[in-house]
């Protein structure tokens, strides 16, 4: 692989609040600053829905020297505010550029789902509930991808109107996007399962022979016994339908950080040999699931954070004053970088 990296959420924004709160830039730049100098990574995407955030992100993570890949990752807006959005980002992803950094642009991710207008649903549950069921999704699919490229048309076109560098998108696969105007294809379905497993290389060879780079703009897994097989869909938090914070875990689990830090050394590895130019582990941390003492409320057994979130304002002491603490994918993953890292120094 050319690079590799860590995705950093700055706040998906879902009934009035974001999943990174508090947002303190102080702390945002400490964290950059260890992506690069601890993890020894060579890139990082940042996503969120709020504008000002994304910018503050990426101007830290180039100034610790990150190939910063700026990713719009919005919810709930109209297809008209979300190219607003869009081109405000392209924006300020090219004033960053001009100032010297090594910096692509995605214009969004998962538009299909997140964005209203684009299929059934005001609301992302109810975009959400439209994917259960299998009929429906076979009988709308070619409108949505119709719609989705339609859009992604609009937003390549102005985004280069504004930004000079690379451009992409990061892609669902059921979006069948048209990547004739981008100059690089993304996908953030890089989750492996055991049910998708056996055709990972084959998937892999398909995307890697269109003759433009690929990227892996997510893969990852919780850290609980049996995660690993279920990738993706490792998702034991539930959620209050209101203000969208977590209130309990949906099942019992063991805490195997081991199988997490694993998982990503193994398919950073298939990645390396199955062509792809970038991939990112997903993710950094997940500040709406923090862990707690209590065994019922273990948020973070949910979190596919490579960090654990302390509650209650704490702060952990493997780098003081930070809000939390390493897990053992962080280490692991350290590792992986430093070894790249004197590869690459030979």
């Amino acid at each position: 692989m050319r690079a590799w990296g860590v995705t950093y959420d700055t706040g998906f924004t879902n009934c009035g609040s974001t999943t990174h709160e508090p947002f303190d830039p102080d702390v945002v730049a400490e964290d950059m600053r260890i992506i690069r100098e601890e993890l020894l990574a060579d890139a990082v995407r940042i996503t969120g829905g709020v504008a000002d955030r994304l910018e503050i992100a990426a101007r830290h993570a180039a100034a610790v020297g990150l190939e910063v890949w700026y990713c719009p990752f919005t919810n709930d807006l109209t297809t008209d505010q979300l190219l607003a959005f869009l081109l405000d980002a392209a924006e300020r992803a090219e004033q960053i550029r001009r100032e010297g950094a090594n910096i692509r642009f995605l214009a969004g991710s998962e538009i299909s789902i997140m964005t209203i207008g684009l299929m059934p649903g005001e609301t992302l549950s109810e975009r959400s509930a439209v994917l259960a069921d299998p009929a429906l999704v076979r009988e709308i699919l070619p409108d949505v991808q119709r719609r989705t490229n339609a859009l992604l048309a609009q937003a390549v076109e102005g985004a280069r109107e504004r930004f000079r560098g690379l451009i992409g998108y990061a892609s669902l696969p059921m979006e069948g996007v048209d990547w004739t105007p981008f100059d690089f294809i993304a996908t953030d379905a890089g989750y492996r399962d055991a049910g998708n497993a056996a055709a990972l290389p084959a998937n892999l060879a398909a995307m890697t022979s269109h003759g433009k780079p690929f990227a892996v703009t997510e893969f990852g897994c919780a850290p609980f016994t049996g995660a690993a097989d279920r990738g993706s869909r490792g998702d034991i938090i539930g959620y209050d339908e209101q203000s969208g914070q977590a209130t309990r875990l949906t099942e019992t689990v063991e805490r195997n950080e081991p199988e997490q830090a694993a998982y990503l050394l193994d398919l950073l590895d298939v990645y390396d040999s199955g062509g792809v130019d970038t991939a990112f582990v997903y993710t950094f941390a997940s500040r709406h699931l923090p862990t707690s003492e209590h065994p019922e409320r273990d948020f973070d057994l949910g979190s596919f954070g490579i960090v654990k979130i302390l509650p209650d304002g704490r702060t952990g002491s493997a780098y003081p004053g930070m809000p939390w603490e390493p897990k053992a994918a962080f280490s692991a993953l350290a590792e992986y970088g430093r070894a790249r890292a004197g590869t690459s120094a030979v």
